[in-house]
């Protein structure tokens, strides 16, 4: 496994070891060791998988309060557009966007500190998203910011999307910003 250069600081990208022959693949997703080396120290404590159709957009979504959670993401059936947005106030990348594609076969994995939304669309008719999770969730520290904030501008591919509606009517980022309690520290 090795990490894949990101613009912002704090996010990191891996990319698997294929081992392929005409019988198919294998990837090692995992390795607590080669993580830790590649900056990665959390003990994850809980998984979760999401499915969904194509154009189904979910995001942006963050913890605060007493769970954050930092989460390690990878796209184990089909393809999508992974998106994490900086809210750590003093960072020099603060409300900037860095967007990967996650799909099934090249296995790349986004790690998404806490201080980060996240968020991503499905490119294709199905995809299975797994999130490993450094803290338990806690529905009282759920949060997010609206998915189609103009002062952010992630650059999502085209519509049509399919939005819930806690997506569609989450705040702007300017709205909440003071309320963060995300910080820089270099």
């Amino acid at each position: 496994m090795k990490s894949l250069p990101t613009i912002i600081p704090g996010l990191i990208v891996l990319e698997p070891t294929t081992h392929g022959d005409s019988r198919g693949w294998f990837q090692e997703t995992y390795r607590r060791n080669v993580l830790a080396e590649l900056g990665i120290t959390h003990d994850f404590v809980q998984d979760n998988q999401s499915r969904s159709a194509r154009g189904v957009l979910r995001g942006l979504h963050f913890q605060v309060g007493d769970h954050p959670q930092a989460k390690l993401v990878r796209c184990a059936r089909g393809a999508i557009i992974d998106v994490a947005v900086d809210l750590r106030r003093g960072s020099p990348t603060y409300g900037n966007w860095e967007a990967w594609q996650l799909d099934d076969e090249r296995g790349v994995q986004m790690y998404i500190p806490v201080g980060f939304a996240h968020g991503f669309v499905v490119l294709s008719d199905v995809a299975d998203v797994v999130y490993r999770c450094s803290d338990y969730y806690d529905p009282a520290g759920d949060s997010g910011i609206r998915f189609d904030d103009p002062d952010v501008g992630v650059e999502w591919p085209a519509a049509p999307h399919s939005v819930s509606d806690r997506d569609a009517t989450a705040p702007l980022l300017a709205d909440i910003a003071d309320q963060l309690p995300f910080t820089w520290s270099a």
